[in-house]
Formats: C-alpha cells, structure tokens, sequence
C-alpha cells in the first residue's frame, strides 16, 4: 500500500502544491506554521475538499484526478480520519460511535457492534462502551475516534492535530498508545502536528510546509538537526542562521559572524548552535574558543530544570544553562554577558 499524491488547491488567497509519496507501515508528520496548508493538506486527502490539479493514488487506484473528472467521495475511500476534536455524536455512545463507521460502509449491525466491541478493547476502554462523549476526559474521546477510525480497516489513517486538545499530562499517555496503535496499523499513516515532541515521537518521516509549500523534508533526526527555516528551528529549540560562508566562517545576514569546524563549500549557508552549546560568562572567557561576543539578557525563561537566556547581540542567541549557573550569573533583563561557542559545536551546512 503506498500513497502518491501531488495535491494542488487553489483557494482565493490561497494555493497548496505538494507532492507527497509514503510507503505503507510508515507515519509521516506534516508540521508548519498557521496557514501553512496542514489541514487544507488533510482534507483534500479524505475527500472533503476536491483537488485543483494534481491526482491522489492510493496503492495505485486513483482517488481524486481533475484531469479526468475523477474523485471519490469520502466514504467511498479507504481513508478513515481523526479530528482534533474528536467529532464524536454526542448522542451516540462510544460503542455506537466506533461502529458507526462499519455500518456506513455495509456491514450488519451485530457485526459492526462485535467490532466496535473488540476496538474499544483493544484501546483500553472496554468498561466504557455504553458512556456518551460528554460523559468522557478528553483523552477517552481520542481513544473513541481513533477505535473508529481504525475498525474500518482503512488503507490511508489520517490524524489532524489529535493530541492538541490533551493536558500535558494525558497527552503524555495517549501519545504513547497512539504510537503502540499506530506501529501496529499496517496502512499508510499522515499526521498533522504543531508539537515537535509528538513528530518525534510519532512519525517516520517529516514533511515542512509553509504558505503551501514543502520546504524541508527528511527524517525527525535530520529536521531536528539540521533546520533550514526558522520556524523549524523555534519548533526544536534551537539557534539558526543564514549567511555567506568563506573558509569556514558565516557571515550572517542579519549581523555579526560565527566560526564552525565543518567542512562547507563557499557559498550561501545555514549554522546551527545547540543553546546548550553556549557558554555564558560575566568576564570575558580565557581559552581559546573561536566564537566570543558581548550581548545582553533580553529574556529569561525557566524550563523544567534549565533555563533559557535570550540573548540581544551581533549575532542574536539563545543559551540553556543549569540552574545554578543562572544564579551564579545573577541573571536579569539587560544583565551583559560574554557569550562563547566552541567551533566544534557549531554545524554548518549549505543553503
């Protein structure tokens, strides 16, 4: 089973182009920032909103082709769908809900309910078969819409931001079982996401839009590692630059410059810095570390057992420090500061 779409939607202001091609047994996460085309992605892929030009082809039978008056109607697909709200009938009950699903596609009620019965099993609420939506925590309810989604046995799973609506702490248990049912699923899998955690966590492959288009591409490893936008580099925490690269050294379009110990052809380049790659010092730092530079603490922001220090200078940094250095440094808004990376901990890579 494999999925090959090239979808293009025109919209007023709007125009999506993006090729995508995965393989069955695979996630993939599309992620990009509001307005990117995420869900406007989605929603073309089930049906619910035709394509412009392009053509989908699931396992090599053609959903949607504007070129030859082609498209299926979302329940003629093998395209099952979780919203972010979960889009329960409220006045259905969960084992109502997930065999709603089968008995839209044919199958006997018994049967549907027989299923739905071993579903809701399956994803750990079988003592709340007969519970209304209203009557369930939010990560219930996810558990209900991913049971029907999956009990129709579909070819193509789609999730559109199904952990956003959690608290931090059920989102740390659904998103584990969302993973267990997801390595078990054998169709294609396409999930939206805006959390970097859940792409990590949860997808093969990634996928960057932004104003409808892709830009990056690749492995969560090698998103992470390697941004090529600063939205992607804001999503995992990390300081990006662009510049001109010369003998090892970016000079960076917006200000100042940064020395890396990669290999990099001259020419338009990206560097990445870790923040805890950066060092902080109140006296300018002996040694011999090819980056040092005066700025000031513009912002101060405590997370879990680090501390990130947002740094106004030529070039602009984030640093992550302990604690306790936060409190050696005395650190508050305008507090100066020598900041110094090791070329070592700088990765450069071409544009």
């Amino acid at each position: 089973m494999t999925l090959d779409a090239r979808v293009g939607v025109t919209l007023e202001q709007f125009a999506l182009d993006v090729e995508l091609r995965v393989a069955s047994g695979r996630t993939l996460a599309v992620v990009g920032p509001n307005g990117s085309g995420k869900t406007t992605l989605l929603r073309t892929l089930a049906g619910l909103m035709p394509l412009t030009t392009g053509a989908i082809a699931l396992d090599g039978v053609v959903l949607d082709d504007p070129s030859k008056d082609l498209w299926r109607a979302p329940e003629q697909r093998p395209v099952s769908m979780v919203f972010q709200d979960h889009a329960l009938f409220p006045h259905l009950s969960a084992l109502d809900n997930v065999a709603f699903g089968l008995r839209a596609r044919g199958m006997r009620a018994r049967e549907a309910r027989d299923k739905a019965r071993a579903w809701l099993e399956r994803v750990g609420l079988g003592n709340r078969m007969d519970a209304r939506p209203q009557e369930l925590s939010g990560g219930q309810a996810q558990r209900v819409a991913l049971a029907r989604a999956l009990a129709t046995d579909p070819g193509l799973l789609l999730l559109d931001e199904p952990l956003a609506a959690l608290d931090a702490t059920t989102r740390v248990e659904v998103r584990r079982d969302l993973r267990r049912h997801l390595s078990t699923f054998e169709g294609v899998r396409v999930v939206v996401t805006h959390d970097a955690v859940d792409a990590a966590v949860l997808a093969d492959d990634v996928v960057v839009l932004d104003n409808g288009r892709v830009t990056q591409q690749g492995t969560p490893d090698v998103i992470t590692a390697r941004p090529r936008s600063p939205w992607v580099a804001d999503l995992v925490g990390t300081n990006l630059y662009r510049g001109a690269a010369h003998d090892n050294v970016l000079t960076i379009a917006t200000g100042g410059a940064i020395a890396s110990a990669t290999t990099v052809d001259d020419g338009p380049a990206f560097a990445v810095v870790h923040p805890r790659a950066v060092a902080l010092h109140r006296h300018r730092p002996d040694g011999t570390p090819r980056n040092v530079w005066l700025g000031a603490v513009i912002a101060i922001e405590r997370v879990g057992d680090r501390v990130r220090v947002q740094l106004d200078a030529e070039p602009g940094i984030v640093a992550e420090v302990t604690g306790a250095a936060a409190s050696d440094l005395a650190l508050t808004d305008g507090t100066e500061l020598w900041i110094a990376v090791k070329a070592t901990e700088v990765d450069m890579y071409s544009a």
